[in-house]
């Protein structure tokens, strides 16, 4: 059992190390602390595994066999140990906690970005519509503005016309 709680601890250190390269920010200060603490857990447990290999080994009784005392020491350093794996184990849920806090900081930047983007494509969209028909309507202006003047040279043209006629015909009338 022990050596299946060392293997999965093992995977969980190995798989933490390479989830730290994905799109988790390791840069964060209480991640890197976090996983420092552990490291340091770690550490600790695997001194405490070697002591209690050195007292398996330790026989200061009659004949070579083991005292109670050393079976004690043998027991009081297991339960070291185990005391150990359970914060080991508490400290990697907090930083799993961390891990997932992250990602979830980093998916709600993602759809904030996402909104963002969208709303700026719909503007740019909608603003793109109203050149094109600011466009329109000058094109139709100018083409109104051109058979305006248009309208105004002939109806200037046709009174002085008109006028010249009316001069013409009294000198006319009177000579």
């Amino acid at each position: 059992m022990r050596k299946i709680a060392l293997l999965l601890l093992f995977c969980l250190v190995a798989t933490l190390g390479a989830s730290a390269q994905s799109p988790v920010n390791p840069d964060s200060v209480a991640y890197q602390l976090q996983r420092q603490k552990i490291n340091n857990m770690l550490a600790a447990r695997k001194q405490k595994f070697g002591q209690y290999e050195q007292s398996l080994g330790q026989h200061t009784g009659i004949f070579g066999f083991q005292t109670k005392d050393d079976i004690r020491r043998s027991a009081s350093i297991l339960m070291d140990i185990a005391k150990t794996d359970d914060a080991i184990f508490k400290e990697l849920k907090i930083l799993l906690e961390y891990r997932d806090f992250q990602q979830r900081q980093i998916q709600n930047h993602s759809k904030e970005a996402e909104t963002t983007a969208a709303g700026y494509m719909e503007v740019i969209n909608r603003l793109r519509q109203q050149n094109i028909k600011l466009k329109a309507d000058l094109q139709q202006s100018q083409k109104d503005q051109g058979s305006s003047k248009t309208i105004y040279i002939v109806i200037i043209v046709l009174m002085l016309a008109s006028i010249l006629f009316s001069l013409f015909r009294k000198s006319r009338v009177k000579a």
